[in-house]
């Protein structure tokens, strides 16, 4: 059997990249525990484009582009729910008789194709796709929303009270902050994916999931580990506070929540977010 070359090695082939900067983007990936080729596109060495076409090289895929622009039928959205779509980057094509085309940005996650395939019966036959492509897929079809493009710095505010939700949005708003609202986890964690926000602000205690919920399933998108989350919380209990710092929140603020307080919290985190890649 032939051995499968290494990503790095099919970008310096291709003239997109040369061993120097392989070698030093691999010790980046393994310093922030983040695959490869996610770390060349995220630093736009590489587009989304050549990382796809990269991966199929490696794998022996075919790629599949533009079908975000289209629409797929119910029947085939429900063979794959949202939330296992979202996670891990997949999105379903075509169902012909037994055999399903799957678009996936990670050909190594084959666990998840084992699952579908043993659950539903189905052969799966891999397509490698950018992420781009299957978020934009993923809002059309199963939210029913475009994927925002705002330049804006950009924050969530997850708050099941409308008038401190209010609140927050025109503390930010003062400060040229593009802000969205969401009533609950289960909005927001859509929202995440539809309007891109740079800092997300959670309160702790809201219906259907609340502000730990909320981060769990943000954490669970590879996609979402880059964005700051704040807990804001008008009981925040010690072991709260250690339960939160050990999930990885990046900062809380207690209720009553003073403008200046939210804006230069909101601000650290961007500006943690904004260093995050940097290499020096």
């Amino acid at each position: 059997m032939e051995k499968r070359k290494k990503l790095g090695e099919i970008f310096v082939e291709n003239g997109l990249l040369t061993e120097k900067t392989v070698e030093r983007m691999l010790a980046v990936s393994k310093k922030l525990g983040k695959r490869f080729g996610t770390v060349l596109e995220d630093l736009e060495l590489v587009t989304g484009e050549e990382l796809a076409q990269a991966l199929a090289t490696q794998y022996g895929c075919r790629v599949a582009s533009n079908f975000a622009g289209y629409s797929f039928s119910p029947q085939l959205l429900r063979i794959i729910s949202v939330d296992v779509a979202m996670q891990n980057n997949i999105f379903p094509l075509k169902l012909d008789e037994k055999r399903l085309a799957l678009a996936m940005a990670d050909p190594t996650e084959t666990r998840v194709v084992r699952n579908i395939s043993a659950n539903l019966g189905l052969t799966i036959t891999p397509f490698i796709a950018t992420r781009k492509e299957i978020y934009a897929a993923i809002c059309r079809n199963y939210l029913q929303k475009e994927v925002s493009s705002a330049a804006a710095h950009t924050v969530l505010v997850v708050e099941d009270d409308k008038l401190i939700g209010t609140m927050f949005g025109d503390f930010l708003g003062r400060e040229g902050f593009r802000v969205i609202h969401a009533a609950d986890g289960l909005e927001a964690y859509k929202a995440v994916l539809t309007e891109k926000p740079h800092v997300v602000l959670t309160d702790l205690m809201m219906p259907k999931l609340d502000g730990f919920g909320l981060f769990d399933a943000l954490r669970s998108v590879p996609d979402f580990n880059a964005i700051p989350v704040i807990l804001i919380t008008s009981s925040l209990q010690p072991e709260d506070e250690v339960k939160a710092f050990e999930k990885g929140f990046f900062d809380f603020i207690e209720k009553p929540v003073r403008e200046e307080t939210l804006i230069t919290r909101v601000k650290r985190a961007l500006q943690f977010r904004e260093r995050k890649y940097q290499l020096t």
